[in-house]
């Protein structure tokens, strides 16, 4: 199955928002504050993908709201192998 470009766009875009109001002491001023829940959010566009690599965009997704320094090139590299290739 295709998931169309849109969608991945739509997945980075919620990425990079959770990203900039996620604070590492979220979750000590915050006890209802879950990253899973983040993630689930970020995810909502995509849908359709088998369990092994949904898993994997769900934890690239997760990595990157809590360090986007360190692992948004993992993500990027994640959602340009499951894009579809630019049309020509």
């Amino acid at each position: 199955m295709t998931i169309p470009q849109e969608q991945f766009d739509d997945l980075l875009n919620r990425t990079a928002l959770a990203a900039l109001f996620y604070y590492p002491e979220i979750a000590v001023d915050d006890e209802s504050y879950r990253i899973q829940d983040d993630v689930d959010y970020c995810m909502e566009p995509i849908f359709g993908l088998a369990e092994e690599i949904d898993a994997r965009l769900r934890l690239a997704v997760g990595r990157t709201i809590a360090d986007p320094t360190a692992h948004r090139a993992d993500l990027l590299a994640t959602v340009i192998e499951l894009a579809p290739p630019p049309i020509e």
